[in-house]
């Protein structure tokens, strides 16, 4: 999990730029994906040690929820955007979709991760 969480971290990071330089560079609110996705490729460089893996995961997964959390507005537009419905700002809308899907299917498999850790320590218990 720790080299998808630096991958998504960097899928984050060239979203944020790209909006940003795509738009014309007019709004620095583009840059929000960034704000995630450095975090995220940071905690995953520290979840490749082993004995900080758990507490960089468990914070990664967080900051992925939070991101969707704040992004799913836009996810919401994205069928209006889709059929050429009258937006004040299209480009806004495709990063914030774009942020919401990376972080919804990031916190998916941390879960799905955690979950089979848990069901890996609970069977190394029992023998």
């Amino acid at each position: 999990m720790a080299k998808i969480t630096i991958g998504l971290g960097l899928v984050l990071i060239v979203l944020g730029l790209g909006g940003y330089f795509g738009t014309g560079r007019e709004h620095l609110t583009a840059l929000i994906p960034v704000l995630f996705g450095l975090p995220l490729a940071l905690l995953g460089l520290v979840a490749l040690k082993e004995s900080m893996r758990k507490l960089a995961m468990h914070i990664a997964v967080v900051i992925g929820l939070l991101g969707f959390a704040g992004t799913v507005r836009g996810l919401m537009k994205l069928p209006l955007l889709l059929t050429g419905g009258e937006l004040a700002r299209p480009g806004a809308v495709a990063v914030q979709a774009a942020m919401a899907i990376v972080c919804f299917v990031f916190v998916l498999l941390c879960v799905w991760s955690f979950i089979k850790a848990r069901r890996a320590s609970a069977a190394q218990q029992d023998s």
